[in-house]
């Protein structure tokens, strides 16, 4: 009985007829057309997205109105009392959603303007860059204070800008990031006057019916939430963020 091993059976197969043994096919991928105009254009795109979703977080809390909001929203959370009550998750998404809305108008620039005409091969890619950054900067020039862009123009040790287009983009965006704090802490002070009014008015009761060992917010903790609802907090609050955009 005749024995033949694999390597003699490939031979064999890879000599002989097409119809008598084992043919090992050729694949070949290719990526665009069948003339390869396309596969260019496809790394290209592939690798600028890959760019842009790992710069993503921190182009989202840098540039964006993302700042201002989260800092609010955790300052409201810590003025009613709640601890973890809407937790982190929540509050994270609800100020990546609203940050979507107030910046639409700048990505529908960014769109029309820089990568449309990009991925149509209108412009390079540097022009494309180029065209994508002047919405935000505009966007953020409007919400910088004068003073904070001073001082980073200052420390930067670069020559004075003759006007507002000569600043460089790594300077503003320091200065914008310390413009959004400033005003988000300005929200979180009114957001908690009246929550602290209240704390002071049933530590008060407290004390002259001589309960001092209950402490005053688990007794004032559904009264912030009864008074946070009366109002419509979250109509009030939501409404102010995004018209402070203006």
């Amino acid at each position: 009985m005749p024995v033949f091993s694999g390597s003699n059976a490939l031979g064999a197969g890879a000599a002989g007829s097409p119809g008598g043994g084992i043919s090992i096919p050729n694949i070949n991928i290719s990526i665009g057309g069948n003339d390869g105009t396309g596969g260019t254009a496809v790394t290209v795109q592939i690798l600028i997205l890959l760019t842009i979703l790992s710069l993503a977080p921190a182009i989202v809390i840098m540039v964006t109105s993302f700042t201002r909001i989260a800092v609010v929203l955790s300052l409201l959370r810590q003025a009613i009392g709640t601890q973890q009550i809407p937790p982190n998750q929540i509050l994270i998404s609800l100020s990546l959603f609203i940050t979507f809305f107030i910046m639409a108008p700048v990505w529908t620039r960014i769109n029309s303007e820089a990568l449309q005409p990009m991925l149509t091969n209108q412009i390079p890619q540097s022009i494309a860059f180029e065209r994508a950054v002047v919405p935000i900067r505009e966007f953020m020039l409007k919400q910088v204070r004068e003073k904070d862009l001073s001082l980073f123009i200052d420390m930067s040790k670069i020559d004075e800008p003759k006007n507002i287009t000569d600043v460089p983009t790594y300077v503003i965006i320091p200065a914008f990031m310390i413009s959004e704090l400033k005003t988000a802490f300005q929200i979180g002070f009114l957001l908690y006057i009246p929550f602290l009014v209240l704390d002071m008015v049933v530590a008060s009761v407290l004390m002259s019916m001589g309960m001092l060992m209950l402490p005053p917010i688990v007794i004032s903790l559904p009264f912030k939430i009864m008074l946070f609802v009366l109002v419509d907090g979250w109509y009030l609050i939501i409404g102010s963020i995004v018209k402070s955009f203006g």
